[in-house]
């Protein structure tokens, strides 16, 4: 993945950095990561971590996220400690500032998989180890580089690729706007109106593709926004915590679901994304992922080796 942006004698350290949004990183950073993830992809087991621990803390529920990141450390010689936040003296009171000041004392870094940005970033302004966001309300940072990378082993590249996402602007768009906008892709989000990504990550986005030569752009017009995607991507259209909702957002998205009609409408060699948990015939057809456009499961792989290049790399 050597860019013009890339330099192998330029050493590129990373360490006792946060993981929060990828707007704190450089595109030369993140392409770093995703250079040592085809790495690990290849080579998988190594004693990089040896002697290190990772506390992971869940206040939502999680398959990929948890498992990848426990099968990552020890694949890299590390031990990673569940905490389930009910268990923890975090559900009965103690501050997030306590709590990151303690758990420093004890470990090498912090993953949260939680729901409001703000605890990310009083965890990492209290503590004194690398936090990493397993996922939260705003942004998804883990998953969008495992996209990336599984965007660059299919595609060949990632500048100038079009990826076009269908749905709820939701965290998992934020992040693809977010990453994609710094490395260069044109990305497209999908969505009726009332669905849109926030203003403000959209304008950010904005912003950094216009300094790194990519675009973000936001339309309710789904087929229009097909139109020679590289790339379709979607998520579930009621995450959680938004349960009271399903019936109306099931309503208003209908129209933006990933089936035979929006593949067609795409590029012959489209390839289909999706972060899952799917739930199938709602926001993607189960034919669809499926189908020989699929890569969805081989994206979910995908979440092992960047998250154990993002570990070695903070850690």
């Amino acid at each position: 993945m050597r860019t013009e942006t890339t330099d192998p004698k330029e050493g590129i350290s990373l360490k006792g950095k946060h993981l929060l949004t990828w707007k704190d990183y450089s595109r030369k950073e993140i392409i770093h990561l995703l250079e040592r993830a085809l790495v690990l992809k290849q080579s998988p087991y190594s004693g990089a971590l040896s002697q290190k621990t990772l506390a992971m803390i869940f206040e939502k529920s999680s398959t990929r996220t948890r498992v990848s990141f426990e099968v990552g450390m020890t694949q890299l010689g590390g031990t990673a400690i569940n905490l389930n936040s009910r268990d923890m003296q975090l559900g009965r009171g103690e501050t997030i500032g306590d709590t990151a000041k303690v758990l420093s004392r004890y470990v090498d870094g912090i993953m949260i998989r939680t729901d409001a940005h703000q605890k990310l970033e009083e965890l990492a302004g209290n503590g004194s180890v690398p936090v990493i966001s397993g996922l939260c309300d705003l942004y998804h940072p883990c998953q969008a580089l495992a996209d990336m990378l599984t965007v660059y082993e299919q595609k060949g590249q990632l500048a100038g690729v079009k990826l076009v996402y269908t749905g709820d602007g939701n965290n998992v768009a934020h992040s693809l706007m977010t990453i994609g906008a710094i490395l260069g892709l044109e990305v497209v989000v999908a969505s009726p109106s009332g669905y849109w990504p926030l203003d403000f990550i959209t304008g950010n986005a904005k912003k950094l593709a216009a300094k790194h030569g990519g675009s973000v752009t936001v339309t309710e017009n789904v087929e229009e926004a097909a139109a020679g995607a590289d790339i379709l991507y979607t998520d579930v259209w009621t995450s959680m915590g938004q349960d009271g909702e399903e019936k109306e957002r099931k309503e208003a998205l209908f129209p933006y679901q990933i089936n035979e009609r929006l593949v067609t409408a795409a590029k012959p060699d489209v390839s289909v994304l999706h972060c899952l948990p799917a739930h199938r015939e709602e926001e993607i057809t189960g034919e669809v992922m499926e189908g020989e456009n699929s890569l969805v499961f081989e994206q979910a792989e995908n979440r092992l080796h960047v998250q154990k290049a993002i570990l070695e790399a903070l850690l």
